[in-house]
């Protein structure tokens, strides 16, 4: 086929493979939410109001250790510390985590 040929071929008849690796890119099944960090922000500096040292990086990294914190935040006596972290725990809460734990039960 002659590059005329194929410019006004319609973009249906062009083929599906691509031998760039990006464009086989799937995306996850489920969206992506990112943790906010103004809201991320204000829980450790609510936290270290408290005497609580937090690190926003460990947060975002690691599941684990921000529940951890935010289970922490439960335990004080702030009623805005508990409605911050009531936020944040929507974003770290997996769900698909959550069903894995329940269909091994």
């Amino acid at each position: 086929m002659n590059p005329v040929a194929i410019a006004e071929r319609p973009a249906a008849d062009a083929p599906a493979e691509s031998l760039e690796a990006c464009d086989e890119f799937d995306l996850p099944q489920r969206s992506m939410r990112y943790c906010p960090t103004e809201l991320l922000g204000t829980f450790t500096l609510l936290m270290a109001g408290h005497g609580r040292c937090v690190s926003a990086a460990m947060m975002l990294g690691d599941r684990e250790y921000a529940m951890w914190q935010l289970a922490r935040a439960q335990t004080m006596t702030d009623p805005e510390l508990h409605r911050v972290a009531h936020r944040l725990f929507s974003y770290f809460d997996d769900v698909r985590a959550r069903a894995v734990r329940q269909a091994g039960s």
